[in-house]
């Protein structure tokens, strides 16, 4: 399979000497989902806008589908799609007047655009609504309305910028559900930035997190977490109990202890949970911790995300969901 998307050591130094992006290597192949996360100020906006040629790269080169940012933008442009968190469309036009518009602005005739307008607005099922006014929309109806004006002109590969920022939970399912099937039936490569990690974990063929401006690591959702090297245990005191890391650090089979910031709970990492947490248990006991919880789990991106950054990835910038809304069919 070919790569749609190819860097090699990309970088991006700004005037005063600030380097947003170091060294940045990776490949998207064609019809992949491929989710891209960082912290905040991590680098990802920067190296986003570099392979959709808003920015030019300092250092590096990168090609998507072939063509090279630098050399090639323009036909790099029309190959692609971008989709932005924020809605861009015109709330005094219609959403067909919409697609109209980014359909010449892509080059496509009027003889091409129609088709292809239809095909769109019924694939994103906005036709009942076409002949609406934007800002009569509601929002689930304006977010899919993004993805018609960014996919209008059929392009090879498509960027989304945390594109369900604000979404409910039931909104977002719908949403991955969407992009499965744009992948799908258009033959489509995706790469997006989140903020949820529930997302990445169950949308993305592969995940890259990228930290200070360089990838840390690389993988399918489950290998990430495979190569934490065993199960989670949360542990939980009664009360704050300074010499808790010690205590769960001798107990054998632990691999590491890390604070988990927001609760005062600990994540132990072990090689076996089951028979691991009654030796907890008795060394907190004998050391004369209460616990007050106790329970087990399996690796989350979460861990992986604090192993590779040495953050927790709310504390991290997570966004909340306040103000959230819907993308159901038909903005119900």
């Amino acid at each position: 399979m070919s790569d749609a998307i190819r860097t090699e050591s990309l970088g991006k130094t700004y005037p005063g000497g600030t380097a947003a992006v170091r060294d940045v290597s990776l490949s998207v192949r064609s019809g992949e989902i491929f989710a891209f996360l960082g912290p905040n100020g991590a680098g990802k906006t920067t190296t986003i806008s570099m392979l959709t040629t808003v920015l030019r790269p300092t250092a590096g080169r990168a090609e998507i589908d072939g063509f090279d940012v630098v050399e090639a933008p323009e036909q790099v442009r029309r190959v692609i799609g971008l989709v932005f968190q924020r809605s861009t469309a015109d709330e005094v036009l219609t959403g067909q007047e919409n697609l109209e518009i980014a359909a010449g602005l892509y080059g496509l005739s009027p003889g091409e655009a129609r088709p292809r307008i239809r095909e769109v607005l019924a694939d994103l099922d906005l036709a009942g609504v076409a002949d609406r006014r934007v800002r009569d929309y509601s929002g689930g109806m304006r977010r899919r309305l993004e993805i018609a004006v960014g996919i209008v002109h059929a392009p090879r590969t498509l960027f989304l910028d945390e594109p369900t920022l604000g979404l409910d939970p039931q909104g977002r399912a719908q949403f991955w559900q969407m992009i499965r099937g744009l992948r799908a039936r258009q033959e489509m490569t995706i790469f997006l930035t989140t903020h949820y990690l529930d997302e990445a974990d169950h949308l993305a063929d592969r995940i890259a997190i990228i930290d200070r401006g360089t990838i840390v690591t690389t993988g399918t959702p489950a290998q990430l977490k495979d190569r934490l090297g065993g199960d989670g245990v949360r542990v939980l005191a009664s009360r704050p109990e300074a010499g808790i890391v010690g205590v769960l650090e001798s107990v054998p089979g632990v691999v590491a202890v890390e604070p988990a910031a927001r609760d005062g709970s600990y994540r132990v990492r072990v090689a076996q949970s089951a028979s691991i947490v009654p030796a907890i248990v008795r060394a907190c006991d004998a050391a004369g911790i209460d616990l007050a919880a106790i329970s087990t789990h399996p690796p989350s991106l979460d861990e992986v995300f604090l192993n590779a950054t040495g953050r927790e990835y709310r504390d991290a910038g997570e966004s909340g969901e306040n103000g959230a809304v819907r993308v159901a069919p038909g903005g119900r």
